[in-house]
């Protein structure tokens, strides 16, 4: 027997303010289709004043912990994976854990980018597994609208807003791939990329920065690099592409997500997408389409899903688990 870390409910929330390619016309050279042909995107979500990265992720915990008919008290610890916290310190996890009225435990924020949500899962997993904890919620929140230059085409009209959650509780199981839960995970990261995609600014420095990438260089490692860890997870899991129900993947850019897809064998209808409505919201976005593909009647129990991801560092990873 071993334990397992089994998802039991998720949930995920969008701000109200929904803005479609269209509008940037007014403002930049560039137009609806050039957004699309280039990334998939046709609209995105952008928080209203004084709403902010925690009280999104609470929203979507909320939800999460509805789902699974959980209160914050039967809660021991929360992850959120966030580059875009509401202050330097405490942690968007720890606010979280105010907001819920959760009273004991404990709280901690994860900063990988866009890998952030796989680095939180794997957290969490480890945090299951050895006995830390038995219920984990798992948060991917972020304003990225925050830390856009509205000057510079190539990166503003592709990152919204958002966030989506998970509640992990241990289960046992029979440390075979049909156990339901967390089967396998990987994590890398190469800081000799970190030039690629990164903000310009931060505490250390007195500024507050942009957000800067380098857009082809990005898709050129994304695609090999997904695919890479994607194969390494599963093959952890004893698993191959065959038996994958649905790649979630991180929702950057729809030719980064059929790319990879192609790389693993696997066709464009086994894959959860929902850039097209979300834009890139980093470490929001897996949680994001694990809601609402779940919401959809694309994802149910018992499905085997691979999660992938890459951000700026260059961080990059993947989960499998069986929903």
């Amino acid at each position: 027997m071993s334990l397992r870390a089994v998802v039991t409910g998720c949930g995920h929330y969008l701000p109200a303010r929904v803005v479609e390619n269209a509008e940037f016309e007014a403002t930049l050279d560039t137009n609806d289709e050039w957004i699309r042909s280039r990334s998939g995107i046709e609209r995105r979500h952008f928080a209203a004043e004084g709403e902010n990265t925690s009280s999104m992720a609470s929203a979507a915990a909320r939800k999460a912990l509805e789902d699974a008919g959980r209160e914050a008290s039967d809660v021991d610890a929360i992850v959120v994976a966030t580059s875009t916290p509401d202050l330097t310190f405490p942690s968007a996890a720890t606010m979280v854990q105010a907001e819920l009225g959760m009273t004991s435990g404990f709280a901690f924020d994860v900063q990988a980018v866009c890998a952030g949500f796989v680095y939180a899962l794997a957290n969490a997993n480890a945090l299951i597994v050895s006995g830390q904890a038995r219920r984990v919620l798992v948060i991917g929140a972020e304003t990225f609208s925050r830390i856009m230059d509205w000057t510079d085409r190539s990166t503003c009209v592709l990152f919204g807003d958002g966030a989506g959650a998970l509640l992990l509780e241990a289960q046992d199981g029979t440390d075979s791939p049909e156990d339901r839960g967390i089967l396998a995970t990987d994590l890398n990261s190469d800081g000799r990329y970190r030039d690629l995609l990164y903000v310009d600014g931060g505490v250390s420095t007195g500024t507050t920065g942009y957000l800067r990438m380098q857009g082809n260089q990005v898709f050129r490692h994304a695609v090999e690099k997904l695919a890479a860890t994607a194969n390494t997870s599963m093959e952890r899991a004893g698993v191959v592409a065959e038996n994958v129900d649905w790649i979630v993947p991180h929702q950057a850019n729809i030719r980064i997500i059929q790319g990879t897809a192609k790389k693993l064998n696997l066709p464009m209808e086994r894959v959860v997408v929902t850039v097209q409505d979300h834009g890139n919201t980093s470490a929001a976005s897996i949680p994001l389409a694990l809601s609402v593909g779940r919401e959809r009647g694309q994802i149910k129990q018992g499905d085997l899903i691979v999660t992938e991801a890459i951000g700026g560092g260059l961080a990059w990873g993947s989960v499998v688990l069986r929903w």
